[in-house]
This record gives structure tokens, sequence and C-alpha cells, in this order.
């Protein structure tokens, strides 16, 4: 069993399983209208299920003290859902551009740490501010619907916020792709899928991505 493994099983039993992210039909509406308005900003017509929330906490619960940074938080589901498992509030920044999406956020995650801006513009944003120590990345933005160049610039920026986590967890990424939404050696990674769930619509995979620059 390698460190990565090792590392997954003990968050297999930090995490209690029964948490669940509570319904937020007010999200599910916003997220509905923006996926009307913009079909291919988006990855799904609706929000990850409670299924996908508690599989992704226990892939991306941090160490002690560790900071977990979500891209393209959305309407904040999976947020609730890592609170709800005992994540301090502060210990969970949420990146969203979509300025109504921000705001919900910012209503519905209480003490949350909301950043309203361009998930590239990051490293100077967090630079300025004195960058936490991070301890799981998660990427919620469709990469898979991007220009290879894009999704190197959002991987780029990955690796500029979090070398060594890069390294040695890399990043989560879900998506509803049968094989892996990004091209791995194109882009210098390693990948492997945590799980699949049947549970959401569509079923979906989670992808964890090592750098191997």
């Amino acid at each position: 069993m390698d460190a990565l493994t090792r590392e997954s099983a003990g968050l297999e039993t930090t995490v209690d399983r029964s948490t669940a992210p509570a319904p937020d039909r007010g999200g599910t509406a916003l997220f509905l209208r923006r996926w009307l308005a913009h079909p291919l900003q988006m990855g799904s017509v609706v929000p990850s299920s409670p299924a996908l929330c508690r599989r992704l906490v226990r892939a991306a619960w941090p160490q002690e003290g560790e900071t977990v940074l979500e891209l393209g938080a959305g309407t904040g589901v999976i947020g609730r859902a890592l609170l709800d498992a005992g994540l301090p509030p502060e210990r969970l920044i949420a990146v969203e551009i979509v300025p109504a999406m921000a705001a919900h956020l910012r209503r519905s995650l209480a003490g949350v740490r909301v950043i309203e801006a361009d998930a590239r513009d990051l490293p100077a944003l967090l630079a300025a501010e004195g960058s936490p120590p991070l301890g799981a990345l998660i990427c919620g933005i469709p990469l898979v619907l991007l220009p290879k160049a894009a999704q190197a610039r959002f991987i780029d920026t990955m690796r500029a916020l979090a070398p060594a986590l890069m390294r040695r967890r890399g990043f989560l990424h879900y998506s509803y792709c049968a094989t892996s939404p990004l091209p791995m050696r194109a882009h210098r990674l390693a990948g492997r899928r945590e799980f699949w769930t049947p549970l959401n619509f569509p079923p979906a995979s989670v992808w964890r991505y090592r750098d191997v620059a």
C-alpha cells in the first residue's frame, strides 16, 4: 500500500459517514438558471448529489490546521458537506467567478472565505494576503469542456498555489466522463479514478491527479 493509499484510508475513519448536505432548493434554482444561461460553462444541470459530496469529503479531508480550497464552488453543496462533517469554516476557501453564486455562497456558508474571482488569479490574490497551508484542492470547474490550453492554465494555477501538495496528493476533480476528463500526458499528470457513484445525476467519477513534472 503506497503512502497516498494509506493516507486516503486514514481519511475514511476521520469523517462521519452519515454526513449529508441539507437540501438547498434556492441553490438548485440558481444553479439551473445559470445552466440555462450558460450551459457550456456548467458541468451538469443540477448540483452534486449528497452521495457524491460524502465521497468527496472523505477523499479531500485535510490534516489538522490545513485548509481546503475549492475552485468553482457553485452553490456550495460540497462546502456544506465539509462543514457538516466538522471542518471549521475558517479552514475552507470557496472560489467562484459568477457574482450571483458567490453572493449565495456568502449567505449559505457562514464563516467561509468566499473569493469572487477567476481561479487563475488566485496565486497573486492569496500571496497578497498570506497563503494558508493547503491540504486539499477540489476542482469543480468542468475542465473537459475547455480547450487544452485553457485546461493547462488552471492546472498551472494549482501548481503555483501548492507545488508540494500537487506532487504529494494532487487535486480532486469530479466529472461525468466515463474515462479521464483530462489528457494526463499532455498536462504532465499522473491520475487515477478514486471512485464512481451512480447516485448522482448524471453518474459521476472523482479523479485524483498528481504532478509528475
